[in-house]
């Protein structure tokens, strides 16, 4: 009794995370409830995720959807991640950006690599709703009490490109879209594939969308907690640990050039990762752990192409490196920081790693075929993904 009503409220916060702006009735061909990548009993990497393993289960994350679907050509969205429930511009967090591939409209790096900082909510969207997204977040970020004085705001917003099932050209994500992502965030449980602003993606020919995972060091490493959040919408040659899971499945990249046997796949796309941790971690060493976020993503089969606009957007939340704005008082003198040692990293690296590659396998586990404008992209067919995978000999038994 006591196991169903835990999996009641973790179904009911789910629901709550989510804001469906919905018109009409949505065109989809799946309805099944699918499942995350351990509910089948795929391990990915050695170390153990956290208790969700989703980014909230770093301390004080939280991650809140808007999701858009209206009539027969609108599938998009916004997605939401805040360091912390406070004023993140009285409170900044240490941040970083990590650029694998440029082709994108990522807004706000320049000054979060230049300073440190993160002093907004993290926006995901669609390509051409940065702008709008961005003015909303100044909206939101203006009218918190406390910001009255405030003439800067620096607003961070990241994008994939969802045109494939999406009127991208009408700009479909409004300021009220936007402030619903940010006001129903939450910790706990993460809704994962076509919500929020993974609702049109496309990765490796599947649909694609929003996954996430974590990992937990022992206590001998620091007990230390890393989480990753994808917006998945890239191409490639699906691995999964290591299977040949796209070639076998006959949908890859070149495909149609080496053999000919239509359709081929895309390899153009993007993707953004954010990863999060509480460990006391500086700037310089949030970027070299966003670095590591790319190797992740090329575990996957990722094909890094000309098109693709692949960022890392990592952050600290731990309470005593968080940054406050400087008063007449101490604007002349310094502040004492705590950092992990350079030699104590590698295993926050190998978290990120680990934890970029089970999000993205998430992002495809849960989403569901989709169909908009007159185009249909299947979800991963997973009988046949895990018969490829238990046929390579990884697949678990004891799950």
């Amino acid at each position: 009794m006591i196991v169903k009503l835990v999996a009641l409220i973790a179904v009911l916060l789910i629901i709550s995370s989510v804001t469906i702006s919905q018109k009409n009735t949505p065109v989809t061909t799946s309805t099944e409830n699918r499942p995350r990548v351990r509910d089948v009993g795929i391990k990915v990497g050695i170390l153990p995720p956290g208790p969700l393993n989703t980014i909230t289960d770093v301390n004080g994350v939280l991650v809140g959807h808007t999701t858009i679907i209206r009539g027969d050509n609108i599938r998009t969205g916004v997605t939401a991640i805040l360091p912390h429930a406070g004023n993140l511009f009285r409170e900044k967090v240490p941040g970083a950006i990590f650029v694998g591939n440029g082709f994108g409209k990522l807004m706000g790096s320049t000054q979060v690599n230049e300073l440190g900082e993160i002093e907004t909510p993290i926006l995901l969207t669609s390509t051409l709703s940065v702008p709008q997204v961005g003015d909303a977040v100044l909206s939101y970020m203006l009218s918190l009490p406390g910001n009255e004085d405030v003439q800067s705001v620096n607003a961070v917003v990241a994008e994939t490109n969802d045109g494939y099932l999406n009127d991208i050209r009408g700009r479909h994500v409004t300021q009220e879209d936007v402030a619903s992502a940010i006001k129903n965030a939450h910790t706990g449980p993460v809704e994962e594939g076509c919500v929020g602003a993974g609702t049109g993606t496309v990765a490796f020919g599947f649909k694609g969308g929003i996954g996430t995972s974590s990992r937990k060091l022992p206590a001998s490493l620091g007990g230390y907690t890393v989480g990753v959040l994808v917006q998945s919408n890239f191409g490639g040659i699906l691995t999964i640990n290591g299977a040949p899971v796209g070639q076998e499945l006959g949908r890859y990249y070149l495909q149609n050039e080496l053999a000919p046997n239509p359709p081929t796949n895309n390899p153009d796309g993007s993707i953004i990762i954010i990863v999060a941790t509480d460990a006391p971690v500086d700037a310089r060493n949030l970027e070299r752990m966003a670095a590591r976020g790319i190797m992740g993503l090329a575990r996957t089969g990722a094909a890094g192409s000309n098109g693709s606009g692949d960022y890392v957007i990592a952050f600290s939340t731990a309470v005593e490196n968080r940054i406050r704005p400087a008063t007449q008082a101490n604007r002349n003198g310094s502040r004492d920081i705590k950092s992990v040692h350079n030699d104590s990293m590698s295993p926050l690296f190998l978290g990120v790693i680990e934890s970029t590659e089970e999000a993205i396998y998430n992002s495809l586990f849960r989403s569901k075929t989709t169909t908009s404008k007159g185009h249909t992209v299947e979800a991963l067919p997973l009988d046949r993904t895990l018969e490829i995978l238990r046929k390579h000999g990884l697949l678990r038994v004891d799950r």
